[in-house]
């Protein structure tokens, strides 16, 4: 249905507006691809983020912060705030809406008082931080709110990522119950195409809800977080290119 986005959280993150059967030729730099050739070919446009959940691999194998992925919540929330921390995962650069080859990876804010839990936590939030920029972009080009975001990929098993995007973004986030949702759809489309479903609402009725996330913080507070977070990517760009 044209409007609705959905994101996958893996090692990076890729971020998909259906906009129906036009394409639509995006003005905040971001990509008009097809979304699905099965009958009238429908578009989307696409934005990405080349470190998503690939930031929690750092703090796990580079850092040494925890022993597995899956410990990173738990230290992430056991402080009770950011603490003015920010990181910025342009380890390879950043993808859209900046499309900067040249940024390298920044922690602004620390102070004597930041501990391995206020990185952890900012390093999670970077990833939301990220997506909202992405979905910042599509509202714009698209010309409509967003009422949901749809989501999937392993990163979107963490709660406290998804509250949080939920919260920057101010409307629901809806993660299903299945989350590998990249491959089910392969296997849908291949069983469209065989006959094996005959309609996309047969496809449709299988989907089911896991957990709804609901915005928590206002709209000032958030537009306060994004603010800062802009102010902590201006410093990471540009930094390698000379």
């Amino acid at each position: 249905m044209p409007g609705m986005a959905k994101n996958t959280y893996g090692t990076g993150c890729f971020m998909l507006m259906h906009t129906g059967a036009a394409p639509l030729m995006s003005k905040h730099r971001l990509l008009t691809t097809l979304a699905c050739t099965l009958g009238p070919l429908q578009y989307a446009i696409e934005g990405s983020v080349f470190v998503g959940g690939a930031v929690v691999q750092w703090l796990r194998d580079g850092l040494g912060f925890v022993k597995h992925a899956s410990e990173i919540e738990a230290l992430a929330t056991s402080v009770p705030d950011h603490g003015g921390v920010y990181v910025v995962p342009a380890f390879t650069g950043l993808g859209s809406p900046h499309w900067d080859p040249f940024a390298r990876g920044a922690i602004a804010g620390i102070t004597r008082g930041t501990t391995r839990g206020h990185i952890a936590r900012a390093s999670l939030e970077s990833i939301a931080f990220q997506s909202a920029e992405l979905l910042q972009a599509m509202q714009l080009d698209a010309g409509r709110p967003l009422r949901e975001l749809r989501v999937d990929g392993g990163a979107a098993r963490n709660d406290f990522l998804m509250q949080f995007q939920a919260d920057l973004l101010g409307v629901p986030v809806v993660r299903p119950a299945n989350t590998e949702t990249t491959a089910l759809g392969a296997a849908y489309l291949a069983g469209l195409a065989v006959g094996y479903w005959k309609s996309t609402d047969a496809i449709t009725a299988q989907w089911r809800v896991d957990r709804r996330f609901e915005p928590r913080i206002s709209r000032d507070e958030a537009a306060a977080r994004l603010r800062e977070w802009a102010k902590a990517v201006e410093r990471s760009r540009g930094w390698a290119g000379g």
